[in-house]
């Protein structure tokens, strides 16, 4: 049996959880999501115990490996309407900076001329200063698509560093042809 999707999911205070059929719907403090499951999995809410059991048909390979997806994707969405997901973003190089304006995001990275990379629905984008970029959101998938394709724009390059990157994230460094002698 999967270890992750026999686990209950916890459901706090203050969320309202509706299953009927394929579709399961939550709704917290931060908006609403839905998501239908496929049709080899059973999820079922407990109201007076506070979870929601998710559990499989039969014991395919398929299956089981739905049973633990399954049960992570609902917790998700339970910890994005309760909590919200951010993914932050870092701007290296001279000349290179970010700005938000009318719901497009416009970067400056070394191209000749600016990028206009729409904001879609549901994501929330700042930019605290012109280095950092902060992208949040209650749909942890969509949070994290748009930061990898905001990144994808102007990939950390190996020799000086320069780029977008996610904070923290150590690009390995190469040292060039003139220190080959």
């Amino acid at each position: 049996m999967s270890r992750i999707g026999k686990k209950p999911v916890p459901v706090p205070d203050g969320v309202k959880v509706q299953i009927s059929g394929q579709v399961v719907a939550v709704e917290g403090p931060l908006g609403k999501l839905q998501w239908e499951h496929r049709a080899e999995i059973t999820t079922a809410y407990d109201q007076e115990a506070g979870v929601i059991v998710v559990s499989r048909d039969n014991d395919e390979r398929q299956n089981r490996a739905l049973h633990g997806l399954t049960r992570a994707l609902i917790q998700n969405m339970i910890v994005g309407v309760t909590q919200g997901y951010e993914r932050r973003l870092e701007i290296h190089g001279v000349g290179y900076l970010a700005a938000v304006q009318n719901n497009v995001l416009q970067l400056r990275v070394g191209f000749a001329n600016e990028l206009q990379v729409p904001i879609p629905q549901g994501i929330d984008v700042a930019v605290p200063d012109q280095q950092h970029i902060v992208v949040r959101g209650i749909d942890k998938q969509a949070v994290g698509q748009f930061a990898a394709e905001v990144r994808a724009l102007r990939k950390p390059e190996p020799y000086k560093g320069k780029g977008i990157r996610y904070m923290g994230e150590q690009v390995r460094r190469k040292q060039g042809k003139a220190m080959v002698k």
